[in-house]
């Protein structure tokens, strides 16, 4: 049996107190003691060297292919496992994919998200590979469902507050075709139940299962079209970013595309934006022109006036002469850009897009009732930790996903009566809190108006900054690097 042998250099000493300081720190953050079982790890490493951690030294003057191998697979492992940590406790980095936020996150941008914000979750799923999210460039599976661990979260510096910027889970993606990302599985159960709710009332909670029902079996009846359908733990779902408009306990409204909570106007960021119609007088827009007063040309189209005709007369637009309707152009504006576009000579007319009513797409909780859209929404009331409500028909249908998906229950409703985990019920209390999360590009956000609240066993971090920002609708030699955007607040 080897010796050991404690008569280390200073050095050695010196370095195992700092990591044994950074460890101990680390468990009494995290509140697991059984780490300290891995101490004797620590330990060795550094002092005893009982298991030969760096044996591949001795190869460096005998067989230097052996040794430049070994050093990197050495260096490649401790990056990983590294990083696997930062990720799941300090910080990752998360790009924009979509307009959601513009003009307060651009498409391009690169956020630095702190995870310490709101305090790191402990894994759901420990075992997966970092850098991804849930799959493999190559189409495999990133992780292993087994083992399942139970939600905690550690203490941060801050809660969530009205009009933060929040990464998070998608909730909605607890279940995804493998072939179809957008939209969400519910809607696409919903898009191909065949129904369309074109009448004033409530829909009933009976009408309400068969629709979702029929929608699944022709969905799930479609795998050549949508591929497998599979289930994907919580910390494993796609992340998305929104602003936060909502808290627990708090009714949120849309009336007429403004919003309100608890019956007061929600102070808008500066930023906020919503698609209009502009008309020319039969010239067409500068694109560049576009893009300089800071109009996201990316998303700027052109509208065919003869397919488009009713629509355009329901919303106020008129043609210029003897149906002549010139260049329109659709288009998401902030406050300032619609003022400054305004002051173009070749512009017509400008009106603010609205929906039709009956024929709005489709608005959580699907396929409820045909009188809330986008710009009309609610009142819709955002459950709490410890807060109850009575399970009546209505009720059921808004918050059933909250109760069954995202809190682990059962629930029936049969002859006017809930049945909750196989017990009849009048009442249930929420086990977490819930968010309301909207985009700023409000005519261009899939947000919780489409896919509903946002448990706090969701939540991943906070947008602290933007450390690259690159412009999709630039050349890498005309700008496309937006360097005005480096290490720039991400919630300004």
């Amino acid at each position: 049996m080897k010796k050991i042998d404690l008569k280390k250099p200073v050095s050695s000493w010196v370095k195992l107190g700092i990591w044994t300081l950074i460890f101990v720190l680390f468990i009494i953050w995290v509140g697991n003691y059984w780490w300290l079982f891995l101490y004797p790890i620590i330990f060795d490493i550094f002092i005893t060297k009982i298991i030969p951690w760096t044996f591949w030294k001795r190869y460096k003057d005998t067989n230097k292919t052996l040794y430049t191998i070994f050093s990197w697979v050495d260096a490649i492992v401790f990056a990983l496992i590294a990083v696997y940590f930062i990720n799941l406790y300090l910080f990752q980095n998360y790009q924009i994919p979509t307009s959601s936020l513009e003009q307060t996150l651009k498409v391009g941008d690169f956020l630095f998200v702190s995870k310490c914000s709101y305090g790191p979750r402990i894994p759901n799923t420990p075992l997966s590979f970092p850098l991804v999210q849930n799959t493999f460039p190559w189409g495999m599976k990133s992780y292993i469902e087994k083992p399942q661990w139970e939600y905690k979260r550690l203490k941060g510096f801050d809660t969530i507050e009205s009009g933060d910027i929040v990464v998070f889970n998608f909730p909605a993606g607890d279940t995804v075709p493998l072939k179809c990302n957008n939209p969400d599985y519910y809607t696409l159960c919903y898009l191909h139940s065949g129904y369309k709710w074109l009448q004033d009332s409530i829909m009933p909670y009976k009408v309400y299962n068969a629709i979702m029902q029929k929608g699944r079996k022709n969905v799930h009846s479609l795998e050549s079209e949508y591929g497998e359908i599979i289930y994907r733990p919580v910390d494993k779902r796609e992340n998305y970013v929104k602003r936060c408009v909502g808290l627990p306990g708090e009714t949120i409204e849309l009336r007429n595309s403004i919003l309100y909570v608890d019956g007061k106007e929600f102070e808008n960021a500066p930023g906020v934006q919503y698609n209009y119609l502009v008309q020319t007088n039969g010239n067409m827009l500068n694109i560049e022109k576009l893009h300089k007063i800071g109009i996201s040309t990316g998303e700027v189209s052109m509208i065919d006036p003869q397919t488009t005709a009713v629509y355009l007369s329901e919303i106020g637009m008129t043609p210029q002469n003897e149906g002549n309707w010139g260049y329109i152009y659709s288009m998401a504006l902030t406050d300032e850009a619609l003022k400054e576009l305004k002051k173009t000579a070749i512009i017509k007319q400008i009106v603010k897009e609205k929906v039709i009513e009956g024929y709005n797409s489709p608005i959580y909780p699907l396929p409820y009732t045909n009188k809330w859209d986008r710009d009309n929404y609610g009142p819709l009331w955002i459950p709490s930790a410890g807060s109850s409500i009575e399970l009546t028909e209505d009720n059921i249908i808004r918050y059933e996903r909250c109760i069954v998906n995202y809190e682990g229950n059962t629930l029936e409703y049969k002859n006017g009566k809930a049945i909750l985990n196989g017990e009849e019920s009048t009442s249930y209390t929420f086990k977490y809190d819930y968010y309301w999360m909207m985009g700023d590009n409000r005519h261009n956000s899939a947000d919780s108006r489409m896919w509903g609240f946002v448990p706090e066993t969701h939540i991943v971090g906070r947008p602290v900054f933007v450390w690259l920002s690159l412009d999709r609708d630039v050349d890498w030699f005309k700008g496309k690097i937006r360097w005005s955007r480096f290490f720039r607040n991400a919630e300004r």
